[in-house]
């Protein structure tokens, strides 16, 4: 975990190795020989050792002989390793999905308690500078301002993905890409042809085009444990492209009143942030207040602020410069996941989601309206078909071919598994029809409805295919008389890779 350093600068803090036991005995062998007048042999450490029972590790005793460097003191409460350990934790996929699957139950839970009118107040509580057109309520701050964290590590991932990534190469990301754009039109279809004829309906075509990486990928590195790596790869390269998609959606479509002396200025900390980052300067307090800057003026050109959020991603270089181990696409991306997945993404769900279902009757109300039906469609059957269906195209009269160990029934609880729209899906429903209308109190029922039968499907689909490759990596350790079976994973997990 990267910490800020006296510079001020975004440094990742290396984990230096310490001189243990080893070195230690060394030492007091050494020290055991001089007292003895030279006698005894320079054997191990470990045989000297005993003679000299105090020995303890460089660097953690008073004595001289021992060591010049001062004494260590041990912290009871230690800030910092306290800190990397939970953002170690918040950056694995499976406990992200979680946190937002939490925010969005805790909505729910409390926009249907004695305590809704609560919910409403603080969600529509407003604070901010009214002059930078920043006097927004608690859930703008949410969508406008928290969750341009998420799409800034969707930028960063992008950025990555395309210059040293698997869309490096058009030929391997050829099918992927296809296929998250057949992801994208056919759900868009299915609600189209659903709401036919109701041109205010109409403009929610976009909403279940959207994947949610984060709550996806932790479903399957829930279930998937014996599922081909390969198979991770095709859903992560299908929901970056997703969001691609997404992200220009969101510029082009919903966007109602542009201002373009805004959107010009914005230019301005863009480039600088753009050309410091180049020059591989990590100091926060430049970077911050650039990266604001740049945030504030999108945000007042009428231009959804998350698009700030990409751009600044995609200007961070993702190249490694020699003697770098790492790129400054992946130092950020290690600094930022943590807030995002741990912060950003839950408070936004927990604001989002809450919806009022008014009993079960009121629920099967809402989900016979065309505009959940069509939600609910696209996100189910327009995914599944869609991703799919393209991918079946592909290989059939194109040269494309699925990876290797990859069968078709894997593919289709993939497909079925993008149905996840979730967190894009509600922002897309959001500009859509607003957050207070009646519509899009529907949009998210139908949203959290379409997600969650799309999860429990996929769930049946992909733990199936589970028990089939953990039943052929059995008998391959039976065959091969390589222990017990399960003690390792085969070729065909991505194990390794989920965590």
């Amino acid at each position: 975990m990267g910490d800020l350093g006296d510079t001020g600068e975004f440094a990742a803090v290396d984990t230096v190795p310490s001189r243990g036991l080893d070195g230690c005995e060394v030492e007091c062998a050494s020290s055991a020989r001089e007292r003895l007048g030279g006698r005894g042999p320079p054997g191990p450490a470990s045989k000297v050792s005993a003679v000299v029972p105090e020995c303890h590790p460089i660097g953690r005793i008073d004595d001289p002989r021992m060591s010049t460097a001062p004494p260590t003191r041990t912290k009871l409460f230690d800030r910092s390793r306290g800190w990397n350990r939970l953002a170690d934790i918040l950056r694995q996929e499976t406990v992200g999905g979680m946190l937002l699957l939490v925010g969005a139950v805790v909505a729910l839970v409390w926009a249907n308690s004695p305590w809704s009118e609560t919910y409403t107040s603080v969600s529509d509580f407003t604070f901010g500078p009214e002059a930078l057109h920043l006097n927004l309520s608690v859930a703008q701050w949410a969508s406008d301002g928290l969750l341009v964290l998420f799409f800034y590590v969707v930028g960063l991932e992008l950025k990555r993905e395309f210059v040293v990534g698997d869309l490096r190469d058009p030929r391997k990301a050829a099918l992927p890409i296809v296929a998250a754009f057949g992801g994208v039109l056919v759900p868009a279809l299915i609600y189209v042809l659903v709401n036919l004829g109701d041109p205010t309906a109409l403009r929610g075509w976009a909403i279940p085009t959207a994947t949610d990486i984060a709550f996806a990928v932790a479903v399957l590195a829930v279930l998937g444990r014996f599922l081909p790596s390969a198979l991770r790869m095709f859903l992560l390269t299908l929901a970056v492209v997703d969001d691609l998609i997404a992200i220009c959606i969101i510029a082009l479509f919903y966007t109602e009143e542009l201002s373009l002396v805004p959107l010009l200025l914005a230019l301005v900390p863009l480039g600088l942030f753009t050309l410091l980052v180049q020059r591989r300067v990590r100091a926060w307090w430049l970077l911050v207040p650039l990266a604001l800057a740049t945030w504030g003026l999108i945000h007042a050109s009428g231009i959804h602020a998350t698009v700030a959020g990409v751009l600044l991603g995609f200007a961070v270089p993702a190249m490694r410069r020699e003697g770098e181990e790492t790129s400054l696409a992946e130092r950020f991306e290690h600094r930022v996941q943590p807030l995002s997945a741990g912060v950003a993404v839950p408070v936004f769900a927990l604001f989002a989601a809450g919806v009022t279902f008014g009993g079960l009757g009121g629920l099967v109300d809402a989900l016979s309206d065309p505009v959940a039906l069509g939600i609910m469609a696209g996100l189910l059957l327009g995914k599944t078909i869609g991703i799919s269906g393209t991918t079946f195209l592909m290989t059939r009269f194109t040269k494309a071919e699925l990876d290797r160990g990859v069968a078709w029934p894997d593919v289709f609880g993939i497909s079925m598994l993008a149905g996840i729209g979730f967190t894009v899906s509600l922002l897309v429903g959001e500009l859509s029809f607003g957050s207070s209308d009646e519509r899009g109190e529907l949009v998210k029922i139908a949203v959290l409805c379409g997600s969650l039968l799309s999860a429990l499907l996929a769930a049946v689909v992909l733990r199936l295919r589970n028990r089939t490759y953990r039943l052929r990596h059995e008998k391959e350790v039976r065959d091969a008389g390589g222990g017990a079976p399960g003690a390792h994973v085969s070729e065909h997990s991505g194990e390794d890779r989920l965590n």
